[in-house]
């Protein structure tokens, strides 16, 4: 592929004059490449949407909003909550499946500058107990499932005051969300200052509890205009590589959201691009792959985007070949690193869609790298190169900057990155330094720009003063082609260190032996990194954003082997 198009192109909309051009500027005490021409906070964004006011804007089952519903809605949401008291600085929790009212109350706070706090609809009472009082909002909005939770925390009600959705039969002092839009009013008018936190969402440790990253409107919409950079750099060097010509007017795109809302993914990534663009959000139950199949050709959508794993079954799904999928131009996935062979089976199987994947991270406020199309299929390990708005090193354990090409951790730095941890400011300081993010991911740029994500930092396996890299032995096991899903991690050894271990599930009607699978891997990787351990399970344990629960997966088949020693 011509990659020198790509780095023309990038560079033609990002200097001076371009439609993304980046300059520099104080953001929280550091020097930071910014886009000269973003919005200044989220709530122009969301007024921009008014033009189009006709369109359909969600759809969850037989419901529909168009965007002037959902105005109207979000207005009434917004001026109710200033009725009671809760104003620009405040904080709102939402706790619930991806329901339709879960964007309609994002875009009321953060249009008024009231920052959401995204609530993990898999929390337990104990887990939302503690983000609530660490986060101290004025208002909860929670569906009847999060309402029993939260209901049986002491105290709770006397906290904050409590906003049932979809939950006709809450006990008082429920407030039911029809009293909410029958409230009525306007969107109040306020300024949102840039650096003003527009959301909390809460971001895995490794231990202990959560944090709750601070995503400011800067970086939020920096990240809006980092999908879009994403997009028009593709297209242009694409163009001018192949000489087609794109069509004069872009479909209005329709994306079906298949991960959940409280994280970037969903959020940040899906529903920002296409609410800015005009485009509808087609919403699930919960992911089911013959259901988003029945959606696709139900609502011509153009976009789905979800972890690998959804692209996998999709294609895999038996209703795939008998249904009409010609309006998907893209299919792909973020929050964990889509496997080679799946990204080349994306570009074989589905006739008019392109894959594309996005690496970032909660604390960038959604995505730090973004490849698609031929830059994908031609470097199918790799998650493309950085965002214009970011600057990118790989560093050694001392923090110093590696050769071009060497492995080490990857940090960025940019308008994108959080704030900080609230109420953690050890967490914030061991995270940031200078405005570097310690991503915590092992990673090499090449001469081109492009990252590729070898591994997380705390997922290698150190066997024997060598170092492996889980992503390089699943990326092997998948060409298997008996596998459906694996994750690779270390197991704990007396003599080595660590051997690598494997959790395998089988495609249906599939049989294999470990044995079997060792000498595939054997034939395509050195002797080390072949898996010592290798377990086949039915399923692979996932958390609610839908990526597998490594830890919890090695603690249970480790102590499993223990157990067998003994």
């Amino acid at each position: 592929m011509h990659y020198t198009e790509l780095l023309k192109a990038r560079e033609e909309l990002t200097g001076p004059g371009g439609e993304f051009e980046i300059v520099e500027a104080e953001v929280l005490g550091n020097r930071l490449r910014v886009y000269k021409n973003a919005p200044p906070s989220v709530r122009e964004v969301w007024l921009s949407t008014l033009q189009f006011a006709d369109r359909d804007y969600l759809v969850y089952q037989d419901e529909r909003w168009t965007y002037a519903d959902a105005h109207r809605e979000v207005a009434a949401a917004a001026a109710w909550l200033f009725d009671q008291g809760v104003k620009p600085g405040d904080r709102v929790a939402i706790a619930m499946r991806n329901y339709p009212e879960w964007m309609l109350l994002y875009w009321a706070c953060v249009s008024t500058g009231i920052a959401v706090v995204g609530m993990n609809a898999w929390w337990t009472a104990e887990e939302m107990e503690y983000a609530l009082k660490d986060s101290e909002p004025k208002v909860l909005f929670a569906d009847s499932e999060r309402l029993d939770r939260v209901l049986s925390i002491e105290g709770a009600a006397d906290r904050m005051k409590i906003v049932g959705v979809r939950a006709p039969d809450a006990p008082a002092p429920v407030i039911q969300w029809a009293d909410v839009l029958a409230h009525g009013g306007d969107l109040p008018a306020v300024r949102v200052d840039p650096d003003a936190d527009a959301c909390i969402f809460y971001t895995s440790g490794t231990t202990g509890f959560p944090k709750g990253a601070q995503l400011t409107h800067r970086g939020c919409v920096s990240n809006l205009l980092n999908m879009a950079f994403s997009g028009a750099s593709t297209a242009l060097a694409t163009q001018r590589a192949t000489g087609e010509v794109p069509p004069e007017e872009a479909p209005i795109p329709v994306a079906l959201i298949t991960t959940p809302l409280f994280h970037v993914t969903a959020n940040n990534c899906g529903a920002y691009l296409v609410t800015a663009a005009g485009g509808k959000i087609v919403l699930m139950y919960r992911w089911d792959a013959g259901e988003a199949l029945r959606l696709v050709e139900t609502e011509k959508v153009t976009a789905m985007s979800g972890v690998p794993i959804m692209a996998r079954e999709l294609i895999n799904h038996p209703d795939f070949e008998t249904t009409d999928t010609s309006s998907l131009s893209t299919l792909g996935g973020g929050g964990a690193q889509l496997p080679p062979d799946l990204v080349h089976k994306i570009d074989s199987t589905v006739a008019t869609a392109r894959p594309n994947t996005g690496y970032g991270m909660t604390e960038t406020c959604g995505i730090i790298t973004s490849v698609s199309a031929d830059f994908f299929v031609d470097k199918p390990d790799s998650a493309g190169p950085a965002m214009p708005n970011f600057e990118a090193k790989c560093v050694n354990e001392l923090g110093e900057t590696v050769p071009q090409g060497e492995v080490g951790e990857l940090w960025v730095r940019g308008s994108s990155v959080i704030k900080g941890y609230i109420n953690r400011p050890e967490a914030t300081a061991e995270s940031i330094t200078d405005g570097w993010l310690h991503t915590g991911d092992i990673a090499r740029i090449d001469e081109h720009g492009f990252i590729f994500i070898v591994d997380r930092k705390k997922d290698m396996v150190l066997r024997g003063g060598e170092n492996v890299y889980c992503a390089e032995v699943e990326a092997a096991i998948y060409r298997h082609p008996s596998v459906a899903e694996c994750s690779v991690f270390g197991v704990p050894d007396d003599r080595l260190g660590e051997e690598v271990g494997v959790a395998v599930v089988l495609k249906p009607g599939e049989d294999l032996a470990a044995v079997t699978l060792r000498e595939h891997c054997a034939g395509i990787m050195a002797k080390h990194k072949v898996p010592r351990y290798v377990w086949f399970l039915t399923a692979l344990p996932r958390n609610a954003s839908g990526k597998f629960v490594k830890r919890d997966l090695k603690e249970q088949l480790t102590k499993e082997l223990d157990s067998a020693k003994t």
